[in-house]
């Protein structure tokens, strides 16, 4: 994070938790003393040590003195953040990510899709977290998907659950819960229509992916799903600003302004006009 910062021209505070406080500190003396030793100002990097809510709170508010705000942390930050901030932030949101299975999707290539989506390393914010699978192809590729997800904990509709008995059931919740664990929900559709409903209804807006041979199906997902990244035929794992070719990343925002998607250098920078004239007037 820090890097990116300074090689964008930005002085960072940095504030961590209560838990990380003496690693943040051992780490924020390192980068300052590297900092002297190139002739660069200490002070382009400073750490806030109080770790209190009430800090925190009054710290988003520092309109004038703080360009913008990127939370890194769970839902009660992100909260806080929306609810106290007067400084602009740019939210780093949950990774409540989909695969939906279209009725024309090559089965093969949707199990491939799905198992490195949710299993290469379900911690991170584009893992998928819930399958949608239509109902024409249910039969048939569920308990493919079940054979292939070895240790990956199922929950579904009843729809789902019909075809693979033994599934549990999913509540409310499920669907709009970013797990980052081994657990997956799984949800039968009957049509494309509802797929996207229930992706704009339940998603986070950070990545969603459809497995289709149909290009018009294709085309109306990428059009009508409301999320920074949408994928056809590839895994949500893609998502990533090293993967995009922006280098590092400082987080993927999922909202709309003034980025959205991975973050890297050029999101941490804004324009500056310069017009330099000899007499010239506005008619």
């Amino acid at each position: 994070a820090f890097g990116l910062c300074l090689k964008a021209g930005n002085v960072a505070f940095l504030r961590g938790s209560s838990g990380g406080l003496e690693s943040n500190r051992a780490i924020a003396a390192s980068i300052r003393s590297a900092l002297v030793d190139v002739d660069l100002p200490a002070d382009a990097l400073i750490l806030v040590e109080d770790v209190s809510r009430e800090a925190a709170v009054e710290f988003m508010q520092q309109r004038g003195y703080v360009d913008c705000l990127i939370p890194r942390g769970g839902p009660s930050l992100i909260r806080s953040i929306l609810d106290n901030a007067t400084v602009p932030y740019v939210i780093d949101g949950d990774g409540n990510c989909h695969v939906y299975v279209d009725e024309s999707a090559d089965l093969d290539m949707a199990t491939e899709i799905l198992v490195n989506a949710k299993m290469q390393r379900p911690s991170v914010c584009n893992a998928a977290e819930s399958l949608v699978v239509h109902a024409a192809v249910a039969d048939r590729f569920l308990p493919r998907a079940v054979e292939a997800l070895v240790g990956v904990d199922l929950v579904g509709d009843e729809r789902a659950r019909a075809v693979v008995p033994g599934m549990g059931e999913a509540s409310e919740d499920d669907w709009s819960t970013e797990y980052a664990d081994l657990k997956l929900s799984v949800r039968v559709v009957d049509d494309l229509d509802e797929a996207i409903r229930h992706v704009n209804e339940t998603g986070s807006g950070h990545s969603e992916a459809i497995v289709t041979a149909d290009e018009q199906a294709s085309a109306r997902f990428a059009a009508e799903v409301d999320a920074a990244a949408v994928l056809v035929n590839a895994s949500t794992r893609f998502v990533d600003g090293e993967e995009f070719g922006f280098g590092a990343e400082i987080g993927i925002s999922t909202q709309k302004l003034h980025a959205r998607g991975p973050m890297g250098l050029e999101q941490l920078t804004t324009e500056k006009y310069v017009i330099r004239g000899d007499g010239q007037t506005r008619g």
